[in-house]
């Protein structure tokens, strides 16, 4: 029964731990990253898609992407929804293709990415955290239902309280690494 609880934690919290690492994926450092745009959703007959289900995205120069719907009727659309995007660039479109030139990030926007990252650090702690709350309410229901023993529960805390420990750590680094990503020159 602890067993249940400890792996439903665990799950739960790498999958807060995964979603973090695409969200920062989406955050813009120095290089191109079909990540960025990957994500972004286009209206496309009505229905909202992510732009990697309309087009292949590559990366043919270190700061360009270059992304090529699969139907050209596509194209405007997508440009579209670039512009109307939070990115801040610019589409080139060429009939068949769009292009994405990234200029280089000022030392102004990069302390803005880094508090972004900053804020969905917190976002993910808090997220990781309110795991273990909803575990230990399962132990504590537990041990109301006598289902466990008192000393059961207290291991069980400690237990999830090592598990929240390590996921959080895992988080800061995950930080430290993007931080050091954007603010490289």
């Amino acid at each position: 029964m602890l067993n249940d609880v400890y792996k439903e934690a665990e799950t739960r919290m790498k999958g807060a731990v995964q979603s973090l690492e695409e969200d920062l994926a989406g955050i813009r450092t120095g290089r191109a990253s079909p990540a960025l745009v990957e994500r972004l959703q286009v209206e496309y007959y009505g229905t909202n898609t992510p732009l990697v289900q309309l087009a292949t995205i590559s990366v043919p120069e270190p700061r360009m992407l270059l992304i090529r719907p699969f139907d050209s009727s596509a194209l405007k659309t997508i440009e579209r929804a670039i512009l109307a995007s939070d990115l801040g660039l610019t589409p080139n479109n060429d009939g068949k293709s769009i292009r994405l030139n990234l200029p280089p990030l000022t030392e102004e926007r990069r302390r803005e990415l880094v508090k972004v990252v900053h804020n969905r650090l917190e976002d993910a702690r808090v997220s990781i955290r309110n795991i273990r709350r909803d575990s230990i309410r399962d132990l504590r229901d537990f041990l109301q239902e006598k289902l466990i023993s008192e000393d059961e529960q207290e291991e069980g805390e400690a237990e999830l309280q090592k598990l929240t420990d390590r996921y959080i750590e895992e988080i800061n680094k995950i930080g430290e690494r993007k931080e050091k990503e954007i603010l490289e020159v």
